[in-house]
């Protein structure tokens, strides 16, 4: 068995974090919070992806890298329906939100065992320069995140009571800076950023994974593995970008970040507007705490999706996108954007009203 140097480690974690490739596939995955808490335990395929529980709390639905977001879309659609069928087979209920028990300040490791959000999976984007490169894409999927984050933060409440914050599953990440290791440059290495920053993030253990490699602890290739599989940033490189920014949506309203996310970074003109919307948030300090506390109440945060939705808008009907997704985005818009509202206000008039 072969252990892994600092240097080794840092190799491997570099050459596997991009695959070069033009946008166009996309992959979604969401995840079902369930009441109670007994996931049945096991991968089950479904008619394109398949469904798998990570904790006895969540389940996630995965769907295939798909040429394209509307085929993504439904084919997602068809796996949800699926799945509800065999949550309710076990006599379970998905909750609405994203979470119901997580402390805000609770262990990282509940980010991925008792909160539920949407992925999305894109290409990493080409080498070099340009709107659709690597390193551009890279750093616009990290000043997106956090006015993403905003605008669909939907759990505020822990067993029922207001916290304090629009979103406690985004309330674990309050410390992230806006781009990590960026010194607020725009222009640092994708494959550097991400390789420190799988360095330096807890294992299991506790201890980092560089802490634990300079104290000669004995790490595998497979040990590498489960540590990178087991993070949860915002923004990640696992061949491709994946993208963890929204927090569960209620019914079919997890169409709207998917699509959202998708073309802010996949449509040129789109992406060159999201950019010049957010370019600027790099600067900005306490940012993922201002987006999991006051969501689209913070003004910077607000101005910052009234323009990346108006861009959404833009691509989808440049493309001539199905008029029931793009009715979806712009009634969410309506809803909550530009009224500086996200959908964990909805929940909190709810329970204010409550005697």
């Amino acid at each position: 068995m072969t252990f892994l140097t600092e240097r080794a480690a840092e190799e491997l974690i570099a050459a596997s974090a991009f695959a070069p490739a033009v946008p166009g596939f996309v992959g979604i995955a969401v995840d079902l919070l369930l009441d109670p808490a007994c996931a049945p335990t096991g991968r089950r395929s479904l008619r394109h992806g398949f469904l798998d529980a990570r904790s006895p709390r969540v389940m996630v639905v995965s769907g295939p890298p798909s040429p394209g977001l509307e085929v993504a879309l439904r084919r997602m659609q068809d796996d949800l329906a699926a799945s509800q069928r065999v949550v309710e087979q076990h006599g379970l209920t998905v909750l609405p939100h994203a979470t119901d028990t997580v402390h805000p300040e609770g262990p990282a490791h509940a980010l991925g065992t008792a909160t539920a959000g949407i992925r999305v999976g894109l290409e990493a984007g080409l080498e070099g320069g340009g709107i659709l490169g690597l390193q551009q894409r890279w750093a616009l999927a990290h000043t997106l995140a956090p006015v993403l984050a905003a605008a669909f933060a939907n759990a505020p409440l822990r067993h029922g009571r207001p916290t304090g914050w629009r979103s406690v599953r985004q309330a674990l990440r309050r410390d992230l800076p806006v781009l990590p290791t960026s010194e607020g440059r725009i222009g640092v290495d994708p494959r550097t950023a991400w390789t420190a920053y799988v360095m330096e993030a807890p294992t299991v253990t506790g201890r980092t994974l560089r802490e634990r490699l300079r104290a000669g602890n004995r790490i595998t290739e497979a040990d590498l593995q489960r540590h990178l599989t087991a993070l949860r940033p915002p923004v990640a490189a696992r061949g491709h970008l994946e993208l963890d920014v929204a927090d569960r949506q209620a019914g079919q309203n997890w169409r709207v970040p998917a699509t959202v996310a998708t073309v802010l970074l996949d449509d040129p003109p789109a992406a060159a507007e999201a950019y010049a919307a957010t370019a600027h948030l790099v600067g900005e300090r306490g940012l993922w705490e201002r987006a999991a506390r006051d969501g689209l109440t913070d003004p910077v945060l607000a101005a910052a999706a009234r323009a990346c939705f108006l861009a959404a808008y833009g691509a989808l009907a440049r493309h001539g996108a199905d008029r029931a997704l793009r009715d979806a985005v712009a009634d969410f818009a309506d809803t909550y954007v530009y009224r500086n509202r996200c959908p964990a206000d909805d929940v909190l008039d709810r329970a204010a009203a409550r005697p």
